[in-house]
Formats: structure tokens, C-alpha cells, sequence
């Protein structure tokens, strides 16, 4: 990239449509629609209505799709473009000009069409409001994948409300899916209705997870993860917390779980989860809190295998 500053705008348009979640590798159809209390909101664009104009209105479902398809096509251009990037805590902690461009595109659309919503976002947005509703933006999930030329990784976001409202949209843009579900909904992949999660056991299925290396040598994580690890028939460690929640809600994987995660890496797929009629649960080891999200039973077979029980 050059020195220019990057608009989101000039990022070339999706083929990804938010009115029904479809785009590559998914089906076409009305997405479902989580709602906002209080009914859709009106927006900033105007459409014509027989001669005259009125705002264009989004529900929150089709906000949160609209809002994860567009940055992951900003994402997508930059690092087709070339980046550079820049570590935070650790060589596998990352961060580029993608991350901050498609947080950006997220907290403008955001301001827009809910103005009284918070904002917490993992590259730094915070928007404080009187309002009971916020939203946690996962700009790139899984950017250490993202900068080594994986498709694995995602745009996310979710919004948490009173009465327990919480609302997830997951978008990965190598394919075009985008799962959205929440309290108010069933899980959906584009246009298609995610089955209901059947019952099962931790050990006829597989574990998605994740641990940075150095944690191994804290017997405070170490050994919390083995036993949970072993409880599993296999593993996979794929390094987007996000994509792995999309998987277990379709019942690819058993269980996921992980250690010390912020609203934005959590709150997504959780919202996604429950909605396909899976467990979630957030319990603290040794210090530690360890967020697991899965089938009936295989949840609670974690979670006692976590808590060493």
C-alpha cells in the first residue's frame, strides 16, 4: 500500500447481498430477522416511494449482516492490495491497516443507523451511550491467518441488549457464508435455517480450542486443557474463535472452548450457538475463565473436565 489514506469506500463492491446474507457459496432468501425491540430503525440512505423518498430501515439482523459482509470485502481488498503489518503482544498477535479500515466501516455504518448504540471494538472504538444496547465488533478474527495468506478468518459482530438480548453475525468472505442467529431467531447460514443441535458427548466428538504456546508452560492453563483435551475423540486448531463457533452451531464440532476471551471473540458465535439450540457456559479455573459453547452435554462434559471434576 501506498501512503494514501484508505477510505472503505474505495474498496470495490461486494457481490455479498445484506437483504438476504447470500454471496459466494451460499443460497439466496430473506435472512432472518433477529429484530430490535422497539422494531426496525431508519437509516441514512433514502429510496424512492412513488415519487417520494423515505430512509431506508434495517432491522438489527440485517444491520449486523450488512455491517460483518462489508468489512470483510474491505478486508479482503487491502490484504489483496499488500500490508503491512504490526505485532501488539506477540509474533502471532497482529494487526494491519485491514483491521483498523474494516472496524472503521463497521463503527460509520453503526453511527449511522444506531446512533444511540455503544461501541466496543477490538482495535480500539469505544462509543459510551445511556443506551442498554452495545455492540462488540471483531473486525478481522483470526488475523495471524489473515496475514499468512489462510482463508481462515472472518468479519464479526454482536449486540448484547436488555432482557438478555444478544444478536451475532459471523461473515467469511473466501466463501461469501454468513451465519447470523440471536435470541429472537433460529440460527441461519445465508437464507438456510441451521438444524437444531442434538445432544451428544464430548468423547464421540471433535474440540475446537485454541492456546498460545508460552501458555503451556502455566500449569494454571496447561492442565485445565489437558483434561479437557483428552475428554475429546480429536481436535482441531484453527486459529479464528469465530469461524470454529460457526461450525459448532452446525454441528461440525462437538464442543469449543477457550480461555480469557474479550466480548468480541465471545459474543458472536455464543449468540449463534444458543440460537441453533446449543449449550454455552462461562466457568473460572484456577483463576482462569474459560468460555465453552457446544451440544447438550458435551458442554457440561467439558466443563467438568475443565473444573477437573
Amino acid at each position: 500500500m501506498d501512503d494514501t489514506a484508505f477510505s472503505p469506500a474505495d474498496a470495490p463492491a461486494t457481490d455479498a447481498d445484506p437483504s438476504t446474507g447470500s454471496g459466494p457459496g451460499t443460497q439466496p432468501g430473506p435472512i432472518a430477522s433477529a429484530g430490535r425491540p422497539g422494531g426496525a430503525q431508519e437509516g441514512s440512505a433514502n429510496v424512492s416511494d412513488a415519487g417520494r423518498s423515505r430512509p431506508i430501515e434495517y432491522d438489527d439482523a440485517e444491520l449486523a449482516a450488512l455491517a460483518v459482509q462489508e468489512a470483510g470485502r474491505i478486508a479482503r481488498y487491502l490484504r489483496e492490495s499488500g500490508l503491512e503489518v504490526e505485532q501488539k503482544t506477540s509474533v502471532s498477535d497482529v494487526v494491519t491497516e485491514a483491521d483498523r479500515a474494516a472496524e472503521e466501516s463497521i463503527t460509520s455504518l453503526l453511527g449511522r443507523h444506531r446512533p444511540d448504540d455503544g461501541i466496543l471494538g477490538e482495535e480500539g472504538t469505544l462509543v459510551e451511550t445511556d443506551s442498554d444496547r452495545r455492540w462488540a465488533v471483531d473486525p478481522v478474527d483470526g488475523t495471524y491467518n489473515f496475514v499468512s495468506g489462510s482463508d481462515y478468518w472472518c468479519s464479526a459482530v454482536a449486540l448484547s441488549g436488555p432482557d438478555e438480548y444478544l444478536l451475532g453475525a459471523i461473515h467469511r468472505p473466501a466463501t461469501g457464508e454468513t451465519w447470523i442467529g440471536g435470541t429472537e431467531s433460529g440460527a441461519r447460514r445465508g437464507a438456510v435455517p441451521l438444524p437444531r443441535l442434538e445432544p451428544g458427548g464430548l468423547a464421540d466428538g471433535c474440540l475446537a480450542t485454541y492456546l498460545h504456546p508460552p501458555f503451556l508452560s502455566d500449569p494454571d492453563l496447561a492442565e485445565p486443557f489437558r483434561r479437557v483435551s483428552q475428554g475429546a475423540a480429536t481436535m482441531r486448531m484453527l486459529g479464528s474463535g469465530s469461524l470454529d463457533l460457526a461450525a459448532v452451531a452446525e454441528g461440525k464440532y462437538s464442543v469449543w472452548c477457550q480461555h480469557s476471551c474479550p466480548e468480541w471473540d465471545w459474543l458472536p458465535g455464543k449468540a449463534i450457538v444458543e440460537a441453533a439450540g446449543g449449550r454455552t457456559a462461562v466457568v473460572e479455573v484456577a483463576g482462569y475463565d474459560w468460555f465453552v459453547a457446544g451440544r447438550p452435554g458435551a458442554v457440561e462434559q467439558a466443563v467438568a473436565l475443565l473444573s477437573g471434576k
